[in-house]
């Protein structure tokens, strides 16, 4: 089922995935901020995860 999807419509997935392999969004100064310091927070969160799984591993 699925695959008979994908096969009738390929050309037209691939048109749509080619037209938005580019974003096309626009950010101010504040936002990239915050996006970058979501993502270092997530890095910490993660970190700490792995930390406290490798202690009670021990």
């Amino acid at each position: 089922m699925i695959r008979n999807f994908l096969r009738h419509n390929y050309a037209k997935i691939r048109e749509i995935n080619k037209k938005y392999a580019i974003p096309n969004v626009e950010m101010s100064a504040g936002v990239k901020f915050s996006l970058l310091s979501l993502r270092l927070y997530l890095i910490f969160l993660v970190t700490l995860l792995l930390y406290k799984f490798i202690t009670l591993v021990r």
